[in-house]
């Protein structure tokens, strides 16, 4: 049995996946705003996972999950959205998603989604980092030393390490430092360079490497 956190302002959704989650054994934790989600699914509750309105009454779930993790809260997160684009995924993804389900949609599928989510979560070791990044004060941190990063610095870093190891896409990276897309290349290159720099100046053990073609990974 896993707890589930809910936020979805829907009522019949809310309901239909709530009575889901329960049959298949699961506790629900329900929240219909943004502001609520923010009280009752943050890093003090014990939820396993979290799905996520995107098109909520009060906030874009987007903007609510960003404000979770920086918060402290890891739970991974399924997003529901009527969007379907492919920037829109990528930006889901870009600020921590960990699966994004277009409506409409099966209830039976979002429980297996969900249930794979916590299955790998409470199998992950999860080892005290070399590399801590601070979501509370935007700096990097090592047992060597500290050094802040601007706020797209910080946006940029945060979506690379938040999948360490794996290929992250640069459309993603770009999601996250500039929302609205409106950057040239060239600059985007820079700030990953002087991140390079910054990373280095605390003698990190990881860095970012370029996957020519792909993206960035963060190892």
């Amino acid at each position: 049995m896993a707890t589930i956190g809910v936020c979805e302002d829907q009522h019949l959704i809310r309901n239909a996946l709530t009575r889901g989650l329960r049959a298949a054994g699961h506790r629900v934790v329900q929240a219909v705003t943004g502001a609520e989600a923010l009280k009752f699914l943050g890093p003090d509750s014990d939820v396993d996972a979290i799905v996520m309105d995107i098109g909520l009454p009060d906030a874009d779930g987007r903007d609510v999950v960003q404000a979770l993790k920086a918060a402290g809260q890891q739970a991974p997160v399924l997003f529901l959205t009527a969007l379907d684009s492919t920037d829109d995924i990528v930006q889901g993804l870009a600020v921590g998603a960990d699966d994004y389900v277009v409506k409409p949609f099966e209830i039976k599928e979002v429980i297996a989604r969900l249930e794979v989510l916590v299955w790998r979560a409470l199998r992950t070791p999860s080892p005290e980092p070399d590399v801590v990044l601070d979501r509370l004060s935007h700096a990097l941190r090592t047992e060597h030393g500290e050094v802040a990063l601007t706020p797209t610095e910080y946006r940029m870093l945060a979506v690379i390490m938040d999948r360490p190891g794996k290929v992250v896409p640069r459309k993603a990276v770009i999601a996250a430092g500039w929302p609205d897309g409106d950057v040239a290349p060239n600059t985007v290159d820079s700030l990953i360079r002087r991140l390079r720099i910054k990373i280095d100046s605390v003698s990190s053990p990881a860095t970012i490497h370029t996957v020519r073609g792909s993206g960035f990974t963060f190892e």
